[in-house]
């Protein structure tokens, strides 16, 4: 993936690919629309093979545990064998050891199988739960690494379902289809070498049998997986739509969207059903075709036997016994229908996983990390500059046609515009959320080999490791997100290791310590849920005072006060005059009220800069943002 794979927020253009109301994806070519990730070859065995590695040890052990476990249940035929064709004649004749001896025996394999079994689950789940907390570890790290490009286009409802439906797949694969695997494998080899050494001709005709057992399990196997593919994608979209509908909760009761999310719903819990149903009915098919099978290679050695055993060419136990192992052999067949119907659903999972691990951020960390320059005054502003920038979406539509910018260290810019003009395009380049797109014309007197920079001090933003940019560079959005927590802890988000004392300093510059001391808790109280404790007002003033503890270089305000009302939006500024002391802005504003703080105002249309001056200049000129201002002054009155 590159920059130009997803389009920011707010700047997304028309014809772009979106998805259906319902969650249904659009028809697109897109495999993000799709739910089908670009995963390598090879990928799904590599991941297997890295969760399993660091366990080598105790795979190993747990592996004895059933081939011992195994063996010993497989000695239980050869005991009955002898105990019809020696212990009963021994018997009969006044001689009591060798039923005792086999009494003892079965009795002894009995308890040795229970002992092994207790001791093979407890290994096996040890085994499964280190697994599936690496994995869900890894998904989550690996989702928080993605760059914001890939979030945009996948959303949060799949992520969850990779990290909960498709890992839960895999836990019943390792708790319960491996052993099932392994214990029918295992069967099939230890009475095959049994069944031929009682007697060549039944082992024969039951290793023969195993042929079309074998056809019937690989005809399953592939009608399963394109199921259990399908099945993973549609609970996704179930996930999603049920993520969406509660996150946009409001606005679903406030527009009584509550009938049409209920239809959409329902559009995707049935294709669900219908997805599961399959694969119930494939499931149906291999246990009944199996069982023909199985019962119809029964009955005809038991007949042959039978005839062999009345003309004296085979022994009554060996046949007993041959009969016991060929129910043996048949029995886990319907288990190995379940471990590949577990098989094929974690398969499945471990594909969708496997994809999800495999994207690479779009925004990568630098191979050699440079250090920004010491400042250049008592002042933390640094200079900013976009040199010959572009920014296109994956569909082509562009964004900001090689775009060139030069901001002074501490300087207050503000960007107005109308909405698609490239506002936010711009702060988030800034940020680097996106890197600039390849141009499609190269400057030939550029030496370096990117097409475009954005540059802090003259340092490129792809040269400087995430901490030191993220120290550097701070935005504050138009939704300030609060995190489930304290207050001091949502502050303390600007810098981890500030004390109790510096983050009340922080409030109190800003102009919150007020309402949070009034809170229940003061400082201690719990925000909840995206900070929905508070009003939108406190909560962006509960960011800024985040942005004023972490003391960066550059400021991005992105349209900060446009949901709030005027006492708020008061509020908010005075905080922003305090916040942006010394530091380089860049305000993408709305509402032009927020400009009279601004040193310089530049107006953007269609990713190109039509004015740029200060605000009084061109407000007292003829141009756009004259006529911009002069339509809200007129709102006002």
């Amino acid at each position: 993936m590159t920059a130009a794979t997803s389009a920011p927020a707010g700047d997304k253009p028309d014809g772009q690919p979106d998805e259906r109301p319902g969650g249904l994806p659009a028809a697109t070519g897109d495999p993000f629309d799709r739910d089908v990730l670009p995963t390598p070859p090879g990928a799904t065995g590599a991941l297997l093979r890295s969760l399993l590695a660091p366990m080598k040890a105790r795979v190993t052990v747990t592996t004895l545990l059933l081939l011992l476990q195994q063996a010993v249940v497989q000695a239980g035929p050869l005991l009955v064998a002898y105990a019809i064709d020696r212990a009963v004649p021994a018997f009969r004749a006044q001689d009591h050891g060798p039923l005792i001896a086999v009494g003892t025996g079965y009795l002894a394999c009995a308890l040795a199988s229970g002992g092994l079994q207790f001791a093979f689950v407890g290994a096996a789940a040890r085994v499964s739960q280190d697994v599936l907390l690496d994995l869900r570890g890894r998904i989550f790290r690996h989702a928080q690494e993605l760059s914001v490009d890939f979030h945009e286009r996948y959303t949060s409802g799949r992520l969850i379902s990779r990290s909960t439906a498709d890992v839960e797949s895999l836990r019943e694969l390792l708790e319960e289809g491996l052993q099932e695997l392994v214990t029918v494998i295992l069967s099939f080899v230890y009475i095959s070498v049994m069944l031929l050494w009682l007697d060549l001709g039944l082992g024969g005709v039951a290793v023969a049998s195993l042929v079309p057992l074998y056809a019937l399990v690989r005809w399953y196997q592939r009608r399963a997986g394109r199921v259990y593919r399908a099945r993973s994608t549609a609970i996704a979209a179930v996930i999603v739509k049920f993520v969406e509908t509660m996150n946009g909760i409001r606005p679903v009761r406030a527009f009584r969207r509550e009938a049409a999310n209920d239809a959409d719903f329902g559009v995707l819990n049935r294709r669900h059903e219908r997805v599961n149903g399959d694969a119930l009915l494939e499931m149906a098919r291999y246990v009944t075709g199996s069982r023909l099978v199985a019962n119809t290679a029964v009955a005809a050695i038991v007949l042959w036997g039978g005839y062999r055993v009345a003309d004296g060419t085979l022994a009554l136990g060996v046949l007993a016994a041959a009969v016991l192992y060929l129910r043996r052999l048949y029995d886990p067949i319907d288990r190995l229908g379940m471990f590949l119907n577990s098989y094929q659903s974690a398969a499945a999972s471990l594909e969708k996983i496997a994809g999800l691990l495999a994207q690479t951020p779009s925004v990568p960390e630098p191979a050699a990390p440079r250090q920004l320059p010491p400042l250049k005054s008592e002042h933390p502003g640094r200079e900013v500059v976009f040199d010959g920038v572009r920014f296109a979406y994956r569909t082509g539509g562009e964004v900001l046609p090689t775009f060139d910018l030069t901001i002074p260290a501490g300087q207050t810019v503000a960007v107005v515009g109308s909405t698609g003009a490239g506002k936010s395009t711009l702060a988030k380049l800034l940020a680097r959320f996106y890197d600039p797109s390849p141009s499609s014309q190269p400057r030939p007197s550029r030496e370096d080999p990117y097409p475009g920079r954005v540059l802090l001090d003259g340092v490129d933003l792809r040269d400087l490791a995430v901490p030191e940019l993220r120290r550097g560079v701070v935005m504050v959005t138009q939704e300030a997100f609060l995190f489930s927590g304290t207050v001091a802890d949502n502050i303390a988000i600007g810098r981890p290791d500030a004390t109790r004392e510096e983050i009340e300093q922080a409030a109190k510059e800003i102009g919150a310590h007020d309402f949070i001391s009034a809170l229940p808790d003061g400082y201690d109280t719990d925000v909840r849920k995206r900070g929905g404790r508070i009003s939108a007002g406190q909560r962006q003033l509960v960011a800024f005072a985040r942005a004023l503890l972490a003391d960066p270089a550059v400021l991005i305000l992105d349209e900060a006060t446009s949901s709030l009302d005027v006492p708020g939006e008061r509020a908010v500024q005075r905080a922003m005059t305090t916040v942006l002391k010394g530091r380089t802005a860049v305000v993408i504003a709305h509402r032009l009220s927020t400009v009279e703080i601004a040193d310089r105002v530049l107006v953007m249309e269609h990713g190109r800069i039509v004015e740029d001056g200060e605000p009084a200049e061109l407000i007292a000129g003829t141009g756009r943002f004259a006529d911009l201002h002069r339509a809200w002054r007129d709102s006002l009155a």
